[in-house]
């Protein structure tokens, strides 16, 4: 690989593998140092390689790189000395036997004990994604600007105060305990369910970008596969309900950009690989007495994959999200809800179990209540395309809608 495409992806992929070790290593206060290293490294390496060509084996180099860096910083500031000599994970004061450990297991385990430190009731959501979308993730702050849409400013302050809360509160980055799995194993989950949702419905145009998002989540989930105490019902679900959900990624959109309906997707571009992905991880969910948002989540979105319609299908996906709603209420759920139950009871009766939600605010309630009409009473059809479309912030959901208006 050249050298300009070669360095992007490493930083993507090894980043945050070393600054997970790091922050592990030296602890909550000096995650900016273990920051600064990992970035220094990377400069060492466009500046280096960019004059000596590429070593044989880049991931090493890099590893060794942030190594010297680390133990040399350790070394010459005094005042990192006297703050982190009792934090340091290795029972020798020496110098010279001071070592970053880079293996593949405490890599994982690092990436794990980062996880549950990130995903800290004590902070917002918000601030739990963007922390794992930069430190785990290895985005940066520009990147999830344009994916949550905002100023690069306020990802940077909220970054900022995230850091601060976790330090105030004195959170450590540790393995975490059975007990701490048992209490925030939801909360880890609930994370990675929100940082797979930014990248999947994000109405940002950067398809590549969202995509990646979607991955990553998708790799940490995957993690907490892997780690025998992490490896619930619950996560298997969430994995399955990913797996689902990706695989109709490339139908989602067409050319330009602007939203494909469900039903007018063109399964020739979904994705049998991560389909059959999504259902081993829900056969691996069924185990247990709990039943979780995801496990009904991920059994809706595998109803999804069957792209014939039949009354086996849409009845399933109504009672799925019966009972979903009875777990957790949310807008979009009762819309989705309204929409099955369209497809079981009919156009009519789904109009007033529609109007019953109120959604006033809502562009999606207005939308469905658009599709309810059409053929039945067009004018209040375009009339509800129009709310839609004048409650819309997503230029490719407005094209959308102007589209079905245009067909009315």
């Amino acid at each position: 690989m050249h050298e300009k495409a070669l360095i992007p992806n490493l930083f993507r992929t090894e980043y945050r593998k070393i600054v997970s070790v790091l922050c592990s290593t030296f602890g909550i206060d000096h995650m900016e140092i273990a920051e600064d290293i990992v970035s220094d490294t990377f400069l060492t390496a466009t500046e280096t390689w960019s004059i000596n060509g590429i070593p044989e084996n880049p991931t090493a180099w890099l590893y060794t790189v942030a190594k010297n860096k680390s133990k040399n910083y350790f070394k010459r500031d005094s005042l990192f000395h006297q703050k982190i000599s009792t934090e340091i994970k290795y029972s020798s004061s020496d110098y010279e036997e001071f070592e970053i450990d880079l293996s593949q297991k405490n890599i994982a385990d690092s990436q794990l004990a980062m996880m549950f430190t990130i995903c800290n009731p004590s902070i917002s959501k918000d601030s739990q994604i963007s922390l794992a979308l930069n430190l785990l993730c290895g985005f940066g702050t520009q990147e999830i600007a344009d994916a949550f849409l905002v100023n690069k400013e306020v990802v940077y302050k909220r970054l900022k105060r995230a850091k601060e809360k976790l330090k105030t509160d004195g959170i450590k980055i540790e393995q975490p305990s059975i007990s701490q799995i048992n209490t925030n194993l939801e909360t880890v989950l609930t994370t990675l369910y929100l940082l797979f949702s930014e990248g999947y419905y994000s109405t940002s145009q950067n398809t590549i970008l969202r995509k990646d998002f979607c991955q990553e989540a998708i790799r940490l989930t995957s993690i907490l596969i892997e780690n025998k105490t992490t490896n619930t019902p619950a996560t298997n679900a969430l994995l399955s309900l990913m797996y689902f959900h990706s695989s109709r990624f490339n139908a989602r959109f067409n050319e330009k950009g602007e939203s494909i309906l469900y039903e007018e997707q063109d399964d020739n571009l979904w994705d049998n690989d991560l389909i059959e992905k999504g259902i081993y991880y829900l056969n691996q969910s069924a185990t247990g007495n709990f039943l979780t948002k995801f496990h009904l989540e991920a059994a809706i979105a595998y109803w999804h994959t069957k792209k014939k319609d039949t009354d086996e299908k849409w009845e399933n996906i109504l009672q799925l999200y019966n009972q979903l709603l009875q777990i957790e209420y949310s807008p979009i759920a009762a819309l989705n809800r309204t929409f099955a139950f369209s497809k079981v009871r009919g156009k009519s009766e789904a109009i007033s179990e529609a109007e019953k939600l109120k959604l006033l605010d809502n562009p999606f309630y207005y939308s469905l209540l658009g599709h309810l009409y059409t053929d039945i009473d067009n004018a209040k059809a375009k009339q509800n395309f129009e709310e839609a479309l004048r409650l819309s912030n997503s230029s490719s959901v407005s094209d959308t809608l102007r589209k079905y208006i245009e067909k009315l």
